[in-house]
């Protein structure tokens, strides 16, 4: 019976896809918006609401980003689930969070706020926490973590 479930139960097998390795070490929102910089589609930006999140070790260097989901023009959709399990495969000690306003509103809704706490909340659970939430646009930013939000 056992032989049999192991077969017919796919194993789980975790890759880290790795290109040239270029670390950013990540110390202030400054930092953190020109990082994103490099992960955003610049001729999107402007259309469509994105989430990405970078991943950091403990001394605040980058090991690798996701692409959270990609929306429509006044939203998309965020699993924190996969925020958290992508920190985990990366043994990430530290993640921050970024979205863009397609409108080039610089300040989060409600909806952005609540999102950004239950996501920390699920951080510190897992011990991997949020240090911060960039609202993104290419010249400008809004810091979560500036802003005493975080």
């Amino acid at each position: 019976m056992m032989k049999t479930y192991k077969t017919t139960c796919p194993e789980i097998e975790l890759k880290l896809k790795r290109g040239e390795v270029k670390k950013m070490q990540i110390k202030t929102s400054k930092d953190a918006h020109e990082a994103f910089k490099f992960f955003y589609d610049q001729d999107t930006v402007e259309l469509t609401e994105t989430f990405l999140a970078i991943f950091l070790n403990r001394a605040n260097n980058t090991v690798g980003w996701l692409k959270v989901s990609q929306g429509g023009i006044t939203g998309t959709v965020v699993d924190l689930r996969l925020i958290l399990a992508t920190a985990l495969k990366m043994a990430a000690t530290g993640v921050i969070l970024s979205h863009n306003h397609p409108s080039g509103q610089l300040f989060p809704s409600d909806a952005d706020i609540q999102l950004t706490k239950k996501i920390k909340e699920a951080g510190v659970i897992m011990d991997i926490p949020i240090l911060d939430h960039i609202i993104y646009t290419e010249e400008k930013y809004y810091s979560f973590a500036d802003e005493g939000i975080m």
